[in-house]
């Protein structure tokens, strides 16, 4: 499914699932596998971990004195982002205020900067992450009807961990390479035991938490 829409620079891709599951690798993926737009900026923000008097300001930029502390003009995520992806990370969390001015930059990618007078014109392809469910949140008045089905143009849901459960022995595998060279440690391969209590778990935490079982694993191991 990533390389499919990877071939439609233009199409907004909404990627769900639990936390932990690796939405941001696969907004990456979508980035670096689309013609043109892959070797432009790959931009994220967690709309989550932004207050929402800043939010804004953060994807669209603002001039001089647009508020209190505006002390010289800045530009938006949505501008850094021209000519690549921006991921808005956990956009189930979103403020009403912003979903309605972000809806309508969706619609025509053009925006103005908070106390701008000019029109920005921008080339984006907008990736969503979420781990809620977008129309639950609607129902519950939570999100925007009409800024859901723009995001929804293209939907992947990446399951949990437990649910695929063959791929926990080759990502165990890749971490454990990846943090024994980063840690300098020699393990090379998990024992016949670890292997079968890793594949018997249910990872609440998904692909992150795995990957620090891991890390734990090679620093604590002795050979």
């Amino acid at each position: 499914m990533v390389d499919k829409v990877a071939q439609f620079p233009d199409t907004t891709v909404l990627v769900q699932g639990e936390s932990g599951t690796g939405k941001e690798h696969i907004a990456d993926l979508i980035h670096r596998r689309t013609p043109g737009r892959g070797t432009g900026p790959f931009v994220e923000i967690n709309c989550a971990s932004v207050p929402e008097s800043l939010l804004e300001s953060e994807l669209f930029g603002h001039e001089r004195g647009a508020f209190t502390d505006a002390k010289g003009s800045k530009r938006g995520l949505f501008e850094e982002a021209d000519g690549g992806t921006l991921l808005l990370d956990e956009v189930g969390e979103m403020p009403m205020g912003t979903q309605a001015k972000l809806l309508k930059v969706l619609e025509e990618m053009t925006f103005r900067r908070l106390g701008g007078t000019r029109d920005l014109t921008v080339s984006v392809r907008v990736v969503a992450a979420t781990n809620k469910d977008l129309a639950v949140e609607v129902e519950r008045g939570a999100f925007r009807l009409d800024l859901y089905h723009r995001l929804d143009v293209f939907h992947i849901h990446v399951p949990p961990l437990r649910e695929r459960r063959e791929d926990v022995m080759p990502l165990a595998t890749h971490f454990l390479a990846r943090f024994a060279a980063r840690l300098r440690k020699t393990a090379a391969r998990f024992a016949p035991e670890t292997e079968r209590l890793l594949l018997a778990y249910d990872y609440p935490g998904n692909v992150r938490e795995l990957s620090n079982l891991v890390e734990r694993a090679v620093i604590l191991s002795t050979g």
